[in-house]
């Protein structure tokens, strides 16, 4: 599989980190992960074939992580290129995730649904596997963010595989859902002194990797406040037991089992 990080910050505007966003490629297609208001534009920056997309994941309903899916549905809706499309875009999100969509709808009479391929939106079951892509496994998580905020674990048909946490605060469950993944995406919002409860800090993501063990690992949702610290010198401190990597915008990290 391959990431590309297309957004690794948070709702606070940044000048180098848009918020949350990532293109993940699989053997048998490509999924969003997230898709804040900057997700369509990064798509096209970094020349990435958004027309043959074949799966957005909603992890929750904060809007650094969905404000950008109904204008990217409005683009769509009028695209020349998506005319073409002969093959169905499935959204997967937590229950909730058609209402939400049907209130962006109703809010400017915009007709997201009447595409010109088929869309489906799919709600999904903690700990019920799925195929987010054909011949690609997905499980999800409840996690300690907000009611709906759901983790997700991907295996390609490789056995390669990924944990996207999204936002959540700390439980130690993210590590046995996270055990011996290939690549660790989790949310790291504070080097230190974390403000808000649902969210972690460093030393708290540090020990989520510890007991999960991943091959690697990606700390990103970076608030401002990490621009104050040297990223490498802070994650020295707990001497990672894997390669750890701070989220960029349009990073890409390739991995395999």
């Amino acid at each position: 599989m391959k990431l590309t990080i297309l957004g690794s910050g948070t709702t606070v505007p940044h000048p180098k980190r848009r918020s949350a966003g990532y293109w993940l490629e699989t053997s048998a297609g490509t999924a969003l992960l997230d898709c804040s208001i900057y997700v369509p534009r990064q798509m096209v920056e970094l020349e990435l074939d958004w027309p043959q997309l074949d799966a957005i994941w909603i992890s929750h309903f904060h809007l650094d992580h969905v404000g950008g899916l109904a204008p990217f549905l409005s683009g769509t809706k009028h695209a020349e290129v998506m005319k073409k499309r002969g093959k169905p875009l499935r959204i997967f999100g937590p229950e909730g995730l058609n209402e939400l969509l049907e209130a962006f709808d109703d809010a400017g009479n915009y007709k997201l649904f009447e595409q010109p391929f088929s869309l489906e939106v799919i709600e999904v079951e903690p700990l019920e596997t799925f195929q987010i892509v054909k011949g690609v496994d997905a499980v999800a998580m409840k996690t300690p963010h907000n009611d709906e905020s759901l983790a997700i674990h991907i295996r390609d048909r490789d056995d390669s595989t990924l944990v996207y946490t999204a936002d959540t605060g700390f439980t130690e469950l993210l590590a046995t859902f996270a055990r011996k993944v290939d690549l660790l995406v989790i949310e790291a919002s504070y080097p230190k002194n974390k403000t808000k409860e649902k969210h972690l800090e460093l030393a708290e993501a540090m020990h989520i990797i510890r007991k999960a063990q991943p091959k690697r690992a990606v700390l990103t949702h970076l608030y401002p406040i990490w621009d104050n610290f040297d990223f490498a010198k802070e994650v020295a401190k707990y001497s990672p037991p894997c390669e750890l990597i701070e989220a960029v915008d349009g990073l890409e990290i390739e991995f395999k089992n």
